[in-house]
């Protein structure tokens, strides 16, 4: 199926890429287009609303400021920058979305995720489901204690937590302590058999960003500040995301 020819009335100039220029180291490469098509080939979001990473870039690029703003195309890339890789200009795709996406007011923005950025800013857990620090202590120990009663072979397994001086810490997923607290028992597993030194932190334990993803500076910013600080506060020499 042949793709809808984008339509241009009138001459334009973009305010919005001209913003974008400036804030990225080399202009983010964004000049530099060949128009190869290579980016779309392996993008998950191409064809979405009819729009594909070149074609978004050949927007911006054609002073299409007002459609950039109103189009939902920005919030479907994942971010995933596979775009980059195989762009042979290395052309910053992913921050041209990104700032996209702030000129939607932040009320306006999807709720799953600003929801999910919400719960996070209200406990130093980090949590994108909204779970406390005591929350997941409580899990992880009732969890840990389920293990070793009713598993051979796993009566020494070990999750702990808060323990001071650890070489790693372990963020995890926020959903599996709350929905799939079980999910989080083969990781455990795993750093038992490699006899790694880890620990999770009751604070910045939940391994998403999804502030990252509303495109909020602020409270990005802010989530991976509380994780770093426990990091530093436990002493420990490797931070580990496991999301």
């Amino acid at each position: 199926m042949a793709e809808e020819a984008i339509k241009i009335s009138g001459k334009k100039k973009s305010t919005f890429l001209d913003k974008v220029r400036e804030l990225l180291p080399e202009g983010g490469n964004l000049n530099l287009c060949l128009t190869c098509g290579a980016c779309s080939s392996g993008c998950p979001a191409t064809g979405l609303e009819g729009l594909d990473p070149r074609k978004f870039l050949r927007m911006a690029a054609l002073g299409l400021d007002e459609e950039i703003q109103k189009s939902n195309w920005p919030w479907m890339c994942t971010m995933c920058w596979r775009c980059i890789y195989v762009c042979p200009m290395k052309i910053d795709i992913p921050q041209l979305v990104y700032h996209a996406r702030k000129l939607w007011p932040r009320e306006n923005r999807p709720k799953g995720i600003r929801g999910s950025c919400d719960m996070a800013l209200k406990h130093d857990s980090c949590s994108a489901m909204g779970a406390s620090e005591d929350d997941f202590r409580f899990v992880v120990e009732d969890v840990l204690e389920e293990v070793r009663k009713t598993q051979v072979g796993w009566e020494t397994l070990e999750a702990p937590i808060n323990k001071k001086g650890a070489t790693y810490f372990l963020n995890q997923n926020s959903r599996e302590p709350v929905t799939e607290p079980d999910e989080m028992v083969p990781l455990w597993k795993i750093m038992h058999v490699v006899g790694a030194d880890w620990t999770y932190g009751t604070k910045g334990w939940g391994a998403e960003n999804y502030c990252m993803f509303l495109a909020d500076d602020e409270a990005w910013k802010h989530i991976v500040e509380v994780k770093a600080k426990a990091v530093d506060d436990l002493g420990c020499k490797y931070w580990v995301n496991t999301e």
